[in-house]
């Protein structure tokens, strides 16, 4: 078996014989990064929306946050010479190196290697052993899209407590100001606060990470708080009992080095009058 890296392409994997793909475990099919070792099949995968992954970066590991794929591969019980475990490894390192991924480190039985593209941070991990076998388990990192929102006893709970509340689930594409749809529930539970006292007059405030120019997260926060506060409105708030304001990447509650951090900067609040 050579040692040539296998790099996905359409035509590659149409060309892979039929009999692999047959045997492969049911629901199970290659990462788009990457193809198989030629003549392997999937024994079982796993592909999770959201979750995370330690993966060895040295001494210490590192864990990393997003879609999860791991991809278990087998060789067929007819192959009496298999490929070693240095061999397999290299050939995911050099095939994540052809699209410029770089080596984080690389032990006995695996490799860690990391790809930017398109704005994409991807980790990988292979491992593999004598047997022949081996493992890929990728993360592309992202923040994970809260769905589960708190309800108008709970937001109101929090204004008296401490006169401010974040509201999980109001949703923004990048560097947009138009609420996506999936806000609709979290819009609802603050039009259900607001009517359910008369008095209660807010501050509807928008925050961003500190990615970009300052000035323009400022307007973007501002653009945002206002989305949200015309929202209301055509929930049936009076627009005298809202302010809108944004502050920009003035006032973090995490750190802005990590893309975790990051994403709990961005954010709404509702501040009590």
């Amino acid at each position: 078996m050579n040692m040539r890296p296998f790099l996905l392409i359409a035509a590659a994997l149409a060309a892979l014989p039929a009999l692999a793909q047959t045997r492969d475990a049911p629901n199970c099919s290659d990462h788009p990064l990457l193809t198989r070792l030629p003549g392997y099949s999937i024994s079982s995968c796993t592909h999770k929306q959201f979750d995370a992954f330690k993966f060895n970066v040295g001494k210490t590991t590192k864990p990393v946050e997003g879609e999860l794929w791991e991809i278990r591969y087998q060789p067929p019980a007819s192959m009496t010479t298999k490929p070693s475990t240095l061999q397999m490894l290299r050939n995911v390192e050099n095939a994540i190196r052809q699209v410029g991924g770089t080596n984080v480190y690389t032990g006995e039985q695996r490799v860690t290697m990391t790809l930017t593209s398109q704005d994409k941070e991807l980790w990988i991990e292979g491992w593999a052993d004598y047997t022949g076998k081996y493992i890929l388990t990728i993360v592309q990192k992202a923040a994970m899209e809260q769905q589960l929102v708190a309800s108008a006893d709970a937001f109101a709970a929090g204004l008296r407590a401490t006169g401010h509340i974040t509201v999980d689930g109001i949703f923004f594409d990048t560097g947009k100001s138009t609420l996506k749809p999936e806000s609709q529930q979290s819009i609802a539970e603050i039009v259900k606060l607001l009517k359910a006292d008369a008095s209660l007059k807010v501050f509807v405030v928008g925050h961003t990470d500190n990615v970009g120019g300052t000035d323009a997260n400022l307007k973007l926060s501002q653009e945002r708080a206002q989305a949200v506060v015309q929202a209301l409105q055509k929930g049936g708030i009076d627009a005298s009992r809202l302010k809108s304001f944004g502050s920009g990447p003035y006032a973090p509650v995490a750190s802005n080095d990590q893309e975790s951090g990051r994403a709990k900067n961005r954010r709404v609040e509702l501040v009590k009058q």
